[in-house]
C-alpha cells in the first residue's frame, strides 16, 4: 500500500481527527517554540487535517501558510474543517517540494517525517525552500530511542525510517541545516492509570507507560537554514 492510499483510507475512516488529538498534546508545545512573525511563510509537511496552521494563523497571525500531504483525501478534510484563506493546502511529495528556493520562513512536520520515501532528499528540499535564517521544526515519535515505537512498522503497510537523535543532527547537518536545537518533548495529557492496572493491551507496567509518554515523548530537531 502506498501513502497516499494509507491516509487516504485513515481520512475516509475519520482518523485525521483522531490524529490531530493525540498529535496536539505535543504538537502545541512545538508550535510555540517556533519564531514566527506576523506574516511569515510557513509550510506544514504532512498537513493532515490542517490543525497546526489554522493554531498558526490564530495564534501568530502567520501567513500565508501551506499545507502539504500525499493524501487527497486528508486533504479534502483539511479544506474542509479550514475557513482561513491565508491557508492553501496542495498535494505534494515530500522529495520534490512544490516551492520556489528562498520562498518559505518556517517549516514544521509533525508525525510525519519518517513517511518520506528519501528523508535525506527530503531535507535538503527542506533547506533549498527556506530562506537564510529559516527554521525547520521536524517532530517525530516514531524514533531509535523510543523503544516503545519499534513495533508500530508491524501495524502499518507503508515503510517508515526510524533515525536515532544522532543520526536526525548528522542527517540536518549534511543537508544544509545548522542544528539549533534538539530535545523530546513529554506528552503531560495521556492519562497514566495506577499500577493495578497494568498490563493494558499495550503496556505491562506503569513504568513503562510513563518512560514511553512523560520521558521519551515526542524527539523535536530544530535546523536552521544557514545559505
Amino acid at each position: 500500500m502506498s501513502v497516499r492510499e494509507e491516509f487516504d483510507e485513515w481520512a475516509a475512516e475519520g482518523k485525521d481527527r483522531g490524529m490531530e488529538d493525540r498529535h496536539w498534546h505535543t504538537a502545541k508545545h512545538v508550535l510555540a517554540r517556533m519564531p514566527v512573525e506576523p506574516g511569515d511563510t510557513v509550510l506544514d509537511l504532512g498537513t493532515g487535517s490542517g490543525y497546526a496552521l489554522r493554531a498558526l494563523r490564530d495564534t501568530n497571525d502567520a501567513g500565508p501558510c501551506y499545507g502539504l500531504d500525499g493524501s487527497p483525501e486528508m486533504l479534502r478534510n483539511a479544506r474542509e474543517y479550514t475557513d482561513d484563506n491565508g491557508i492553501g493546502f496542495l498535494r505534494g511529495d515530500f522529495d520534490a517540494l512544490p516551492f520556489a528556493t528562498d520562498s518559505i520562513d518556517h517549516v514544521f512536520s509533525m508525525e510525519a517525517f519518517y513517511y518520506a520515501s528519501d528523508p535525506p532528499q527530503t531535507l535538503e528540499e527542506i533547506a533549498r525552500v527556506l530562506r537564510p535564517g529559516g527554521t525547520a521544526h521536524i517532530a517525530v515519535n516514531y524514533y531509535e530511542e523510543n523503544v516503545h515505537s519499534h513495533d508500530w512498522q508491524e501495524f502499518i503497510d507503508i515503510e517508515m525510517t526510524r533515525w536515532s537523535a544522532p543520526e536526525y543532527r548528522a542527517a540536518f547537518r549534511e543537508a544544509g541545516l545548522a542544528v539549533a536545537s534538539q530535545d523530546t518533548i513529554p506528552d503531560r495529557e495521556v492519562e497514566i492509570p495506577p499500577a493495578d492496572a497494568f498490563p493494558t493491551d499495550e503496556f505491562e507496567t506503569r513504568e513503562a507507560m510513563v518512560e514511553r509518554y512523560r520521558e521519551l515523548g515526542t524527539l523535536l530537531t530544530v535546523g536552521v537554514a544557514t545559505e
